[in-house]
């Protein structure tokens, strides 16, 4: 299988100005190094929809980026999840997790314990203490037996960064599996050894690096790109305004990418014949609309 990159959106909300950028650097990296360049629709959360998703392939293909496989669906492949955790269940490398957000927040911890982390609450417990867990009603979630706190990876726009790796959830109390096990073993299964998105998710590769080697997956390469911020610095979202394609129109769209990334060209196309990872900024971008 060769290489390949990916932009893996959640079909919660139609695209905005922010979705379409990392969109496009991603194929940018992937097209700048000869890769594959493939969409995955993560749709295992019950607030996605079909509808949502359709409307952000077109989008996407609107922009100008082309993709060389059908979109894969997250959850055509519940199968593939559930055999990974199997075999992780196995290794006796999981527990059982009965706590809910709520206890987690309020667990004490150890002195020198990573913050954010899960404090380990569930992990030793004695047979007596969980199977009155388990009477108590509350189905339990499944986490990883993790052997390591924290964890180094190497990012093209970041360098080394080491972040927490705690015992991540792998199957969610509802059944569903989570993000973090979904989209390590999505990677591996369609070749992708090219990850690039959003800053904001800088800190969740440490723990899918580390999964990743626990089940024999090369580590791919990181690109962790700014994100598209409000006038008040926070994340962008639909309640800012006129965001998404449809209300910016798609040329105006790509102009103000293309002059927030540097190019001088505003097609993907030509921005591809400029592109330098070096030459990215560093620093997010505020999106102002109108």
């Amino acid at each position: 299988m060769s290489p390949a990159g990916r932009f893996a959106p959640s079909p919660s909300a139609d695209l905005h100005i922010g979705n379409i950028r990392t969109a496009l650097l991603a194929w940018l990296f992937a097209r700048s190094t000869g890769r594959r360049f493939l969409i995955r629709v993560e749709d295992l959360d019950d607030r996605t929809s079909a509808d949502v998703a359709g409307r952000q392939l077109r989008d996407l293909a609107a922009a100008g980026l082309d993709w060389d496989e059908t979109p894969q669906y997250q959850s055509a492949h519940e199968a593939r999840y559930d055999a990974v955790i199997a075999d992780l269940i196995e290794r006796g490398l999981t527990y059982e997790c009965h706590c809910s957000r709520k206890d987690i927040q309020q667990a004490p911890r150890a002195p020198h314990a990573p913050e954010g982390a899960y404090p380990g609450t569930c992990r030793d417990l004695t047979d007596a203490e969980r199977a009155a867990r388990r009477a108590s009603g509350r189905p339990p979630a499944l986490r990883l037996r993790s052997e390591t706190d924290r964890f180094t990876v190497t990012d093209l726009l970041y360098g080394e960064y080491t972040g927490v790796v705690d015992d991540l959830v792998l199957r969610r109390g509802d059944g569903v599996p989570a993000y973090n096990l979904a989209v390590v073993i999505d990677d591996a299964a369609q070749g992708v050894d090219q990850v690039v998105r959003g800053d904001d998710l800088l800190s969740s590769s440490p723990r899918q690096a580390y999964l990743g080697g626990l089940l024999g997956y090369e580590r791919p390469v990181y690109a962790h790109v700014p994100l598209v911020l409000n006038a008040h610095g926070k994340r962008l979202a639909k309640r800012d305004g006129a965001v998404t394609l449809g209300e910016i129109g798609t040329t105006r769209a790509l102009a103000e990418i293309a002059r927030s990334l540097g190019f001088q060209t505003t097609t993907p196309q030509g921005m591809l014949t400029e592109f330098d990872p070096a030459r990215l900024p560093r620093e997010a971008w505020v999106y102002r609309p109108g």
